[in-house]
């Protein structure tokens, strides 16, 4: 699939890092760095720029090593972008370690994947068919 991307960034594209990943990973594009404080919350941005076909969205995910090993993560994961958005990606980036962390220009951020999603069309029923499962909630399945 091929997706057009503007770069305003001096950082490569986003690239799998290996032939069976999903996701690739983005990069922050700033100026000077930033510092994250614990419990601080900020919007980094990438200088990417994409256009997605319709059909498709891209999800802004965190990256597993940065948020063991550093308490970072991505806020709303997963962020979503849609098919007709033009603006920059950015990432809203938390730390929820009890540690400032410093977030340099060029650092692996997050990642995204691109995925397909249907649009749903609703038909208002008076009635659901029934299920084993019916109305059980958080927990339910598996429990005798």
């Amino acid at each position: 699939m091929e997706v057009k991307i503007v770069n305003k960034s001096q950082n490569e594209l986003p690239a799998y890092s290996t032939v069976h990943s999903a996701g690739m990973d983005l990069r922050a594009n700033l100026t000077e760095p930033v510092v994250l404080k614990p419990l601080e919350r900020k919007l980094i941005p990438t200088g990417l720029f994409i256009e997605l076909p319709v059909g498709y969205e891209a999800q802004i995910r965190p990256r597993s090593g940065l948020a063991l090993k550093k308490g970072i993560t991505v806020l709303n994961s997963p962020g979503t972008i849609d098919a007709d958005y033009r603006g920059e990606i950015c990432v809203i980036l938390i730390n929820l370690s009890g540690e400032d962390f410093v977030i340099e220009n060029g650092e692996r951020i997050c990642q995204m994947v691109v995925a397909s999603h249907e649009t749903v069309e609703w038909q208002l029923v008076e009635k659901l068919e029934e299920t084993k499962r019916g109305e059980g909630g958080f927990g339910h399945t598996g429990k005798k």
